[in-house]
């Protein structure tokens, strides 16, 4: 005499399916809202924030001018360092120090290797193509001669663009003595799809602002500062947020059950979908951070 398969394996199955399938449709829709609707959103928010604060350190002349602070402190992360603005694009972007894909996710960044701007030398500002407030959309259609105004704690440096460089054109001139370089770097190709880098060159009108000493020289910055490089130690965040996002997917599936179809999905979409958001902010800085 044969037994019947006993209903808990093909119930048990169901329900880990059913989750697998929440899980997955979280990330999906946070992916997509970060990339587009919450990511513009979260760059304005964080735009005015920076914008506040690097107000009130111009007003009380704390603003950074290297790599430390007024108080002998390393620059952090994300912390606010100039104001840059371009006329003929209508642009005004705090720019933060450090060009990590996080970083950038709220507006331009410095290179923390190369000078800041107004002072001797070459200085590096990358931004975002399409994604966070695309900033740096349009930057490539920057004519010969236009300017762009560059404000940190020791005033307002003026450049005027030279060029648009793209991967095998010719290298700008070497600088020399007391003249000054600034470079406007983001992404080419289609939307959310970049395929290299374009960069804008404009030369600095006018005398060059003192730099103070730079104890840490050029290429000590990390694999993750560099053009089109993703974060690589968001794993961990990830990895518990999917932990996180899998345990509330099983609730939703094991409280169908109890509380019936409607009453669950009306409980349980707001936590999913916020939590999927979440954890995929955390996946979208393993993309290129010009992106």
């Amino acid at each position: 005499m044969t037994t019947a398969p006993s209903p808990a394996a093909p119930r048990a199955g169901l329900a880990l399916a059913g989750a697998a399938l929440c899980v997955l449709a979280a990330l999906l829709i946070g992916f997509a809202a970060n990339l587009t609707v919450l990511g513009h959103l979260q760059h304005a928010r964080d735009q005015s924030t920076a914008y506040d604060e690097l107000r009130e350190q111009l007003a009380l002349g704390t603003a950074p001018v290297g790599q430390s602070t007024w108080d002998g402190r390393p620059v952090a992360l994300g912390a606010p360092v100039a104001l840059l603005r371009i006329p003929a694009l209508g642009l005004r972007e705090v720019v933060a120090e450090g060009t990590t894909s996080g970083v950038l996710m709220s507006g331009p960044g410095h290179r923390r290797d190369t000078a800041l701007p107004g002072q001797p030398g070459a200085s590096v500002i990358m931004g975002r193509q399409w994604g966070y407030g695309s900033p740096f959309l349009d930057v490539h259609r920057l004519p010969p001669g236009a300017r762009v105004e560059v404000t940190t704690g020791q005033g307002k440096a003026v450049y005027e663009v030279t060029a648009v460089r793209r991967p095998g054109d010719p290298l700008p001139a070497r600088l020399g003595p007391g003249e000054g370089r600034l470079t406007l770097l983001t992404a080419s190709g289609g939307a959310y799809t970049p395929e290299d880098v374009v960069r804008v060159d404009a030369r600095l009108l006018g005398t060059a602002q003192p730099s103070p000493p730079r104890p840490l020289k050029a290429g000590w910055i990390t694999a993750a500062e560099e053009p089109l490089a993703g974060e690589t130690d968001v794993w961990t965040g990830i990895l518990l947020g999917v932990q996180g996002l899998l345990a509330a997917a099983l609730l939703t599936v094991a409280a169908r059950s109890r509380w019936g179809t409607r009453q669950t999905w009306v409980t349980a979409v707001p936590v999913l979908v916020a939590l999927g958001v979440l954890v995929s902010g955390q996946l979208t800085r393993l993309l290129p951070n010009l992106l």
